[in-house]
C-alpha cells in the first residue's frame, strides 16, 4: 500500500484487499476506518461488541445480513447502519452476492460539533 505524506495530509490507495484498516496508513487519531469485502456466502468469523466505540457501516456494493443482538438485519448497497458499542454483531455476505462495506469506529458521544460548527470559512 503506497502512502503519500505531505505536511497537512496523507493519501493512500487501498487496492482490492479483503480488509484494510486505515488507522496506520493514514495515522488516524480520532477514528478507525476499515474497508471490508466478504465473498458470496462468507461471514466475519466472530461475533463482537465494543467497550466504548460505536460503529457506522456503509454498504458500498453487494448485499448481506447483520445479526445484531439476535435480530437479523438485511443490508444492501447504499444503506448505512449505526451500531451502539454494547450490541453484539456479526456480518454475512448473501449466498448469491459478495459485500463491500466501510466501517467507521468512533468513541460514543465524542462528537463536539458538526461541520457547520467546526468549519472555518476563508
Amino acid at each position: 500500500m503506497e502512502v503519500i505524506q505531505m505536511s497537512n495530509y496523507k493519501k493512500t490507495n487501498v487496492g482490492n484487499e479483503g480488509r484494510t484498516e486505515l488507522h496506520e496508513a493514514l495515522s488516524l487519531t480520532g477514528a478507525e476506518v476499515s474497508i471490508n469485502t466478504l465473498p458470496a456466502g462468507a461471514s466475519v468469523p466472530f461475533v463482537h461488541s465494543h467497550k466504548n466505540n460505536e460503529e457506522i457501516y456503509g454498504v458500498i456494493t453487494g448485499k448481506g445480513t447483520v445479526i445484531i443482538d439476535g435480530d437479523t438485519v438485511e443490508i444492501t448497497a447504499g444503506e448505512w447502519l449505526k451500531i451502539s458499542p454494547a450490541a453484539k454483531r456479526q456480518f454475512f455476505a448473501a449466498s448469491d452476492s459478495s459485500i463491500t462495506y466501510i466501517c467507521i469506529q468512533v468513541k460514543e458521544n465524542s462528537l463536539d460539533g458538526f461541520t457547520v460548527d467546526d468549519a472555518i470559512i476563508y
